[in-house]
C-alpha cells in the first residue's frame, strides 16, 4: 500500500501559486509517493504535472465543487484530470442539509458517475460528520451518495459520527476507491496516533478491501509540516 497528502493538509503553507508549486519536493521527501489536490491556486494542468513528475509524484485524486461535474463542465474537468495522470475524480462535499437537497447532489453526481466511468474515470463523493445523520424518513445522506457514485470514506469523520468504520468499510467495500486516514479529538485535528481514532481498523479495512492507495488529511492547527510529517512517520511505522 502507497500513501498519498491530501494538500489541504498544509494550506497554511501553500498561500500562492509558487508556494504550491514548490511543496511537491517537501511532500516526497516526507516519504510519500502521491498527492491529493484540493484547488490549485491558478496554475495549469501543465504545470502542475510538470511539478509533479520533476518531484517524482503522481496525483492519486482531488475534491473539486459540484459545479465541476455538470454536464456542461465535465468534459473539461476529465480533460484537466487527465493531464494531472489522474483516473479518480472527487469533490469535498456537496449540499446535504435535506433529503430535497441531497437527491438534487446526487443527480448529478450519478450522471456524471455513468458518464465519466466509460471513460475510464472514477468519480467519488468525500463524506464529513453530517451525512451520518439520518432524514426524517430514517435514511442517511451517505447512502443516497453512495448509490449515486464511488465513496472517499473520511474514516474520521464517520468514527466522529459514532459509525462503526469496520462495519461500514466492510459493508460498503464495493463502492469505495479510496480512503482517508485523519486523527482528531472531538472536532479538532491532530497528528496520526495523537487523537482518539481507530486508526488500527482504518489500516486493516484499507488492506481488507485492497487498496492501492491510503491518503493522510490532516486538519490539526500550528505547525502542518511537522504534523504532516509525523503521519508520514506513522504510516510507514504502521500502515508500511
Amino acid at each position: 500500500m502507497k500513501f498519498s497528502v491530501q494538500l489541504y493538509s498544509l494550506r497554511d503553507l501553500t498561500p500562492d501559486k509558487e508556494s504550491f508549486l514548490g511543496i511537491f519536493p517537501k511532500v516526497k521527501a516526507m516519504g510519500f509517493d502521491g498527492v491529493e489536490f484540493a484547488g490549485y491556486h491558478g496554475a495549469s494542468a501543465e504545470e502542475l504535472r510538470a511539478a509533479l513528475d520533476g518531484a517524482g509524484l503522481v496525483a492519486t485524486g482531488c475534491h473539486m465543487g459540484l459545479n465541476d461535474l455538470r454536464q456542461e463542465n465535465l468534459p473539461a474537468t476529465i480533460a484537466f484530470c487527465k493531464t494531472l495522470g489522474m483516473d479518480m475524480i472527487g469533490i469535498g462535499g456537496a449540499p446535504h442539509a435535506t433529503a430535497r437537497m441531497t437527491a438534487k447532489s446526487c443527480t448529478v453526481l450519478k450522471r456524471a458517475y455513468a458518464a465519466a466511468l466509460p471513460q475510464g474515470y472514477t468519480i467519488y463523493y468525500h463524506n464529513h460528520s453530517g451525512e451520518f445523520k439520518p432524514f426524517r424518513n430514517g435514511v442517511l445522506a451517505i447512502d443516497m451518495f453512495k448509490a449515486a457514485c464511488a465513496l472517499q470514506v473520511d474514516t474520521y469523520w464517520s468514527f466522529h459520527a459514532g459509525a462503526d468504520n469496520w462495519k461500514f468499510l466492510m459493508e460498503n467495500k464495493d463502492r469505495i476507491c479510496s480512503l482517508h486516514i485523519k486523527d482528531g479529538v472531538g472536532r479538532e485535528g491532530r497528528a496520526l496516533g495523537e487523537g482518539n481514532c481507530d486508526l488500527a481498523t482504518v489500516v486493516k479495512a484499507a488492506r481488507e478491501i485492497g487498496l492501492e492507495w491510503l491518503v493522510l488529511e490532516d486538519e490539526s492547527r500550528g505547525d502542518q509540516m511537522k504534523s504532516v510529517s509525523t503521519g508520514a512517520k506513522w504510516l510507514k511505522e504502521n500502515a508500511g
